[in-house]
């Protein structure tokens, strides 16, 4: 294996081709020290035939001032594939917005005649079982490895697309050996602008707003308050719901040709960080994927040393655990996902960066260490064109040692889903049973974790007969057997990690959809006698039993209810729902608390109900006698700030997929006032920041800051638009939202949002609670009822799991302990007792500990706290309040003090804001 790129060793060879002198004139130019211009791109190769992005645009890439929109962009790349057969342009999906996301590919001309045959020859060696140990060389003899490269996922990370459409010419339009090796031996894949409406909204703000801004660090917001219409930095987390646009075109590029890379390129950190991780590693990566981590990050390291390019690091940032990034697709399915840092400007203005504070690990980013052999200066002058050079330089070093070393990372991709197969034959647990979708508590949501582990290619079977007909069974015996084990398991981070986790530490789907999953640790669950292969969506079914102008529904928290709610008042106006509010019998039928009365549908109404929402309903001669209350449908606000979109935008799209109406709301509706005229319920999704912070929003010095559509701006504006985004609502508007509570409304916090109204006096009973030694990184743990018969409860078992990351937590006083509806811990928290009391001579004599939870019984079954990932200081958190239910005058605030509607996974939880919708008016 050959170790060193050819890049770093055969730049003289680029002199035998005639090269661009303009650009060599301009690359020296822009480049603000000679050290950060790697002979790899110093020199431009000249085509009479193909034309470079100077010859395009009028620019090289980098050039002070220039930065392209998505449109332009994806011009440039087509009149490549029009100048040469060495390049073809597809689109592979449609943003939120209906921008093309396009996919970029690159080999020589002959290697895309022939796409079609080296695509199958990856297939087949991504499943090992059709390529036998004798076959292997002769598959990977006609197979060529694909590298993906994945641009602007972040908006304001805005150099990748230009760096990737001169790379794309010097790959399309060099003849020397380096170039040519390349494209002989690697199919290059690019997506420029993987977030296309983030990126088309980013550059309006640059060229409107920060590109006259004379230095980095003012205080200025340098991003655009949007990305995408949903997901903000959190488009790099969706790799495990494959909710937003952008992730389904990468899944599908993945699915298609199997890349045996994937790399993203990032900007956040300087000078180049080249990843590996200080781990822990997710333990369920191979071991051969951890090395080529490790393999790869070397190889770019030493061939840009040798380049003579200072800040060039691995190791210290990021820790390599959680599955859900966008290029973990790769890692996920047997292949290597990675990505580089560069430090950015967030545009192309050249400011001097400051790198004093910077930190890593413990460890100064100008320090020399290790894993940095070369540190940059304490103050850098950074240009756009020396990120373009980092980054470009690198990918060559990768392209070349992928064309170099073929054949080992062909077999390496191979030997990844041999070795899958080989450990769900030799380690328990030996798979995974789903029971069948009539035996789960909510079938709707079973059958969805069906489809998202069909939507990740894990094979998964279904009895066809006998006593355990209709369960899904996963064997672990499969290519991406790793992956049902990383999904279905439990994940266990160490508590004496030394570095923090970079993400979430947990995700076990199970528990986060609130669906029955069984490990089996007997082999027999390997075979498929009497299993059908799963291979259509899977759906649940609902139907009306019974008959009667009185339908029941047995409530147990399924996330169709509130959305078949708002259908039902839509096409059949006369009916009315009501909660029980005890468990009550029909026939052989037990109905929980919380269960549903419909009165006043007709026949048709019903089994619309039933059948579109997987919601068997009971229909009977009369209503059960049983104490009950009307459901009444909100009129729903969802609040957002503008210098924290990402949260509202998560709980916007779970509205937006579960059919429920809202509207959506800023600082200016709250000041305008008449709230309690407009809605019901105001909805305040989790938001970083102090409560000065939520209530003053960006800084007014800036204003008037308008995020609207102009001519100038017209990419600016979506999903919402203001004419001045500074300020946030204001004491003024803080009034307004406490009178709304007064007045009878629900007001809805969750995450750090419930800041808002516990430092406000809005929720006086509820205070900021510090918990010194808490370290909760987003871990699954469990929670127990403290209020079993509150609405918000209903359709949960007293016991029942939540996902916490973390972040703040309130308390009550004891006088105001009735207001704690859920507590974190599974164990029963008892009032303190003080011992013997003067006058009450047959009071205990032994005196209790001074801590609520010191006299606590444990539940039945397992009482421990995390459920799956890890937590420290747990004894700060354990019978603490989690949900919290405050009378406010004529009103309530409803505070959660973990994120129930987190990045679209924890449906589980989905249904505790359901149960707030449904009975806002009862408590």
């Amino acid at each position: 294996m050959k170790l060193i790129a050819l890049y770093a060793v055969a730049a003289p060879l680029l002199a035998q081709q005639p090269q661009d002198t303009a650009f060599a004139r301009l690359v020296r130019e822009y480049t603000t020290d000679p050290r950060f211009l790697p002979a790899s791109v110093a020199t431009l190769p000249l085509s009479a035939t193909i034309p470079s992005p100077q010859r395009y645009f009028g620019t090289i890439a980098g050039a002070p001032g220039v930065m392209h929109h998505s449109a332009e962009v994806y011009g440039y790349f087509r009149a490549l594939a029009r100048a040469t057969p060495r390049v073809r342009v597809e689109t592979v999906g449609k943003s939120e917005e209906g921008r093309d996301i396009i996919l970029v590919e690159i080999a020589d001309s002959a290697t895309l005649q022939h796409a079609d045959g080296y695509r199958a020859a990856l297939a087949r060696l991504a499943d090992p079982r059709t390529v036998p140990a004798a076959a292997r060389d002769s598959v990977v003899a006609a197979a060529k490895p694909v590298y993906y490269l994945n641009g602007a996922l972040h908006s304001a990370e805005m150099g990748s697309p230009e760096m990737l459409m001169e790379l794309a010419y010097r790959l399309a339009a060099g003849d020397d050996p380096a170039l040519a090796a390349i494209r002989d031996h690697v199919i290059t894949l690019i997506n420029p602008v993987s977030e296309p409406d983030g990126r088309d909204r980013q550059v309006d703000w640059y060229l409107h707003y920060t590109k006259p801004r004379a230095t980095a660090d003012d205080g200025f917001p340098r991003s655009s308050p949007f990305w995408g219409d949903y997901a903000f930095h959190d488009n790099n987390r969706d790799g495990l719901q494959i909710s937003q646009a952008l992730t389904r075109a990468i899944f599908k590029v993945y699915y298609d040709w199997h890349p045996v890379v994937m790399h993203d390129l990032h900007e956040s950190v300087p000078l180049l960080y080249v990843s590996t991780g200080t781990g822990p590693y997710n333990e369920h990566n191979d071991p051969i994927a951890i090395s080529e981590w490790q393999l790869l990050a070397n190889n770019d390291i030493t061939a840009l040393d040798a380049q003579g390019l200072p800040g060039v690091w691995t190791w210290a940032f990021f820790d390599g655990w959680w599955p859900g990034y966008a290029m973990w697709v790769a890692n996920n399915h047997n292949a290597i996902g990675r990505f580089y840092e560069t430090m950015g400007n967030a545009g192309a203005n050249t400011y001097v960066q400051d790198l004093s504070d910077d930190s890593y690990a413990g460890d100064p980013v100008t320090s020399r260490q290790w894993y940095r052999p070369w540190p940059p200066t304490k103050k850098v002058r950074w240009s756009a064109r020396d990120n373009v050079n980092y980054q470009e330089a690198g990918v060559l070093a990768s392209l070349t040692f992928t064309a170099q070393n073929a054949t080992v990372l062909l077999r390496n991709f191979w030997q990844k889903g041999v070795n899958s197969i080989a450990r769900g034959r030799s380690e328990k647990p030996y798979g995974y049973v789903i029971p069948a979708l009539a035996r789960q508590r909510d079938p709707a949501r079973a059958a969805y974790l069906v489809n998202q582990l069909e939507r990740q290619r894990v094979e998964i079977y279904r009895r066809s007969s006998g006593d355990s007909a209709g369960d899904f069974v996963v064997p672990r015996d499969q290519p991406y057997g790793d992956l049902v084990v990383n999904l279905l398991g439990t994940q266990h981070f160490p508590q004496t990690a030394k570095y923090p986790p970079y993400d979430d530490i947990a995700w076990t789907l199970g528990y986060l959809y609130g669906v029955t999953v069984t490990a089996v640790n007997d082999t027999s669950v390997l075979r498929r006698d009497g299993l059908d292969r799963v291979t259509d969506t899977v759906a649940a079914a609902g139907a009306v039993t019974g008959g009667g102008p009185v339908y029941l529904l047995a409530y147990r928290a399924q996330g169709n209810v509130l959305p078949a709610f708002y259908r039902l008042a839509k096409s059949e106006p006369k009916a009315r729902a009501f909660a029980a509010e005890s468990a009550f019998v029909v026939g052989k039928d037990t109905f929980p608390a919380g269960s549903v009365i419909v009165e006043g549908t007709s026949a048709a109404g019903a089994a619309d109900f039933a059948s579109r929402y997987a919601l068997p309903l009971v229909g009977v001669a009369a209503a059960p006698t049983v104490a009950r209350h009307a459901l009444d449908l909100p009129r729903v606000a969802i609040y957002h700030s503008w210098y924290s979109t990402q949260d509202a935008g998560w709980a916007r799209y779970t509205f937006e997929q579960y059919g429920v109406p809202y509207a959506s709301i800023d600082k200016d509706d709250l000041r305008r006032g008449a709230l309690r005229q407009r809605f019901d319920v105001i909805l305040v999704p989790s938001f970083g920041g102090s409560a000065a912070q939520m209530i003053h929003g960006i800084d007014t010095r800036w204003s008037p800051l308008a995020y609207q559509k102009t001519q100038d701006t017209p990419n600016l504006g979506t999903p919402f638009s203001s004419p001045d985004i500074t300020g946030g609502p204001g004491f003024a508007g803080m009034a307004e939202l406490q009178k709304f509570v007064q007045q009878g409304g629900t007001l809805v916090t969750l995450g750090a949002a419930t800041t808002l109204a516990a430092e406000t006096g809005i929720a006086r009973q509820l205070t900021p609670l510090r918990a010194a030694t808490l370290f909760h990184p987003g871990s699954i743990v469990r929670a127990r009822a403290r209020q079993r018969r509150s609405p918000i409860l209903y359709g949960y078992p007293d016991v029942t799991t939540i996902f916490r990351g973390n972040g703040p937590l309130f308390q009550v006083g004891d006088r105001d302990s009735a207001l704690v509806v859920l507590q974190y811990g599974a164990t029963r928290k008892v009032e303190r007792d003080e011992g013997p009391m003067l006058g009450i001579p047959d009071t205990a004599a032994a005196p209790a500990s001074h801590t609520d939870t010191a006299r606590a019984r444990p539940s039945a079954g397992d009482s421990s706290y995390v459920v799956s990932g890890m937590v420290r200081g747990e004894s700060e958190i354990v019978g603490q309040g989690a949900i919290f239910d405050v009378p406010v005058a004529a009103g309530r605030v409803v505070a959660f003090s973990f994120d129930p509607l987190h990045r679209f996974l924890n449906h589980h939880e989905f249904a505790l804001v359901w149960n707030v919708l449904l009975n806002w008016n009862d408590r």
